[in-house]
């Protein structure tokens, strides 16, 4: 009698290709990165090709037009607003280290506290707060400054995910033929194919959804701090809009960024400030976000704030971005999967919703 039988050896070797998978793709986790974000530009791009496509009747043709089209807007943008935003940037760079030093020494308190009324012991309450917490705040301002770094390492995939992307444009056609070349059986192909278009309609609608409400962000923050005349409008505008990619955690990072800056700053009207953030807020996650976003990801706030959490961990600032696609693609395949495992066992696959819950359809 063997030791070991057959179904137990084809386990033990299933779970050791599955956990060497996993190994590579945690190695190789900067690398996908990368790849994902030139997927999630594909599609961004996907709709105007497709259209151009007719017209050109060729889909290297269109390509090529629609990353003209998209160089040239990406231009005339830096040349209109780039120069200011540089400027702002500049002088708000020179400005943090003065501010931060009068912030650790608690000189802001009294600064601060004699522009707004404060009484003498409340100036030296504060004062004495800050200084006693001077090593934590040094060390917040440290592993914001580490952060900010951690982005501009990954500058160079402004221009390697549009060239990546050009080759998923091209032929993410084949790609899915490919893959479904590979299984035979029907029920396995019917289960591939069916994350497939579902992983295309989620990621397109999050994509272009995600660009939206970032864009609207940018041109809200923008404007209205302009008019407020809260200092570094347009650097803390552009801020807020960028972090509205970030799922859960950007926004309320933006906020405090944007109010932070503005106290630090000595800016007078921070409470219309603080009553503006909590208002847009709101109309945006109650009133914008559900219209545009709809319920295509339907993830649960804890799974995304997991997946937020988890993604920082395992890639920094970029897995927090990648987080909510990430988590919703695998949900995507869970419940395909429950399907799968239902056709098994009851029957054709097209007699079960696909829906929250598995059911047979009612006739």
């Amino acid at each position: 009698m063997a030791l070991i039988d057959s179904r137990a050896s084809r386990v033990l070797f299933t779970t050791l290709i599955f956990g060497l998978a996993l190994a590579f793709l945690y190695f190789a986790r900067h690398t996908l990165v990368a790849f994902l974000f030139a997927v999630f530009f594909a599609y961004l791009m996907e709709p105007a090709v497709s259209r151009i496509e007719k017209l050109v009747h060729g889909r290297g043709r269109a390509i090529a037009v629609i990353y003209l089209v998209f160089l040239i807007l990406v231009a005339t943008f830096f040349f209109f607003v780039g120069p200011h935003l540089g400027r702002q940037a500049g002088r708000l760079g020179e400005a943090l280290p003065a501010v931060l030093s009068k912030v650790s020494s608690g000189d802001i308190a009294t600064s601060i506290g004699a522009e707004h009324g404060w009484s003498a012991a409340t100036q030296e309450q504060v004062r004495k707060f800050l200084k006693d917490h001077s090593d934590q705040i040094t060390s917040l301002a440290q592993a914001a400054g580490l952060r900010v770094a951690e982005v501009a390492k990954n500058v160079w995939l402004l221009i390697l995910v549009p060239i990546l992307s050009i080759f998923f444009l091209r032929d993410a056609r084949n790609f899915s033929e490919v893959a479904l070349s590979l299984v035979h059986a029907r029920p396995q192909r019917e289960f591939l194919q069916g994350v497939i278009d579902d992983l295309n309609q989620m990621l397109a609608h999050f994509i272009r959804a995600q660009l939206t409400l970032a864009a609207l962000s940018l041109f809200v923050y923008s404007s209205t701090l302009g008019l407020m005349r809260v200092p570094y409008a347009m650097v803390l505008g552009t801020a807020g809009g960028v972090m509205e990619f970030i799922p859960v955690v950007g926004p309320l990072v933006a906020a405090v960024l944007i109010l932070g800056v503005a106290l630090l700053m000595s800016y007078s009207h921070w409470v219309g400030l603080l009553i503006f953030l909590g208002c847009w807020r709101l109309v945006q996650d109650y009133v914008i976000s559900p219209r545009i976003m709809g319920e295509r990801m339907e993830l649960h706030p804890l799974a995304a704030i997991f997946g937020v959490l988890a993604g920082g961990e395992i890639a920094g600032v970029l897995g927090v971005y990648l987080s909510i696609p990430i988590m919703a693609s695998l949900r995507i395949v869970f419940r395909r999967w429950r399907i799968y495992a239902e056709k098994r066992k009851f029957g054709p696959l097209n007699e079960y919703a696909f829906g929250s819950e598995i059911a047979p359809r009612k006739l």
